[in-house]
């Protein structure tokens, strides 16, 4: 994965990954917010939501509403997570082999993204449910949902976090004037710390 890692190749995907995002920040989703614009999209509800909360959501986007939020706007969200997970996985493992060792083991975090993305569908399928089912949508349906948004917001939030430390270190390694080098991996024969 790491030979994948290139600046162009992350560069290339980053703008991908973000023109599919700003797709859903500037047409999907306020085209959904629209039907409910006093209430908070499952999407964007980092801390979750209570069954009250969701019944209401779903109450007050009507159908027009909901069958907007299942197409366009969960079908792009599906291409979203994908994205979202190889993206930054690899921008991670790009901005960290220029500070650590290629076989150092917190080059392991790069799979926070991937987390990040699976719960990101796990969740739109659970909200697929809740729209499919409304109005008999269980609280044990929405109480699942929920808890995938908030491990979505998490891992990504976790991501996000990472990969700003990430460039500002490589910032502060820049603005010193020392060059940038890849830390060799140790020699088979002196692994193991």
């Amino acid at each position: 994965m790491q030979r994948k890692a290139s600046g162009k190749n992350v560069l290339l995907l980053f703008v991908v990954t973000m023109a599919v995002y700003l797709l859903m920040l500037l047409v999907t989703i306020p085209s959904v917010q629209s039907y409910a614009p006093d209430t908070a999209l499952f999407d964007l509800s980092p801390t979750g939501y209570t069954p009250s909360q969701a019944l209401s959501l779903l109450e007050s986007l009507g159908q027009d509403g909901r069958s907007t939020y299942l197409f366009p706007q969960l079908a792009i969200d599906f291409i979203y997570p994908g994205l979202f997970a190889i993206c930054f996985s690899l921008m991670f493992i790009w901005v960290y082999s220029k500070r650590v060792r290629s076989d150092s083991k917190f080059l392991y975090l790069a799979a926070l993204p991937v987390f990040g993305g699976i719960f990101d569908y796990v969740e739109n399928i659970l909200i697929i449910r809740m729209i499919m089912t409304f109005p008999d949508v269980s609280k044990g349906l929405v109480s699942v949902a929920s808890g995938f948004t908030l491990l979505k917001s998490a891992f990504s939030t976790a991501s996000f976090l990472m990969l700003i430390l990430g460039f500002l270190f490589l910032l502060k390694k820049t603005s010193m004037g020392s060059p940038q080098k890849v830390i060799p991996p140790k020699p088979k024969g002196q692994q193991g710390a």
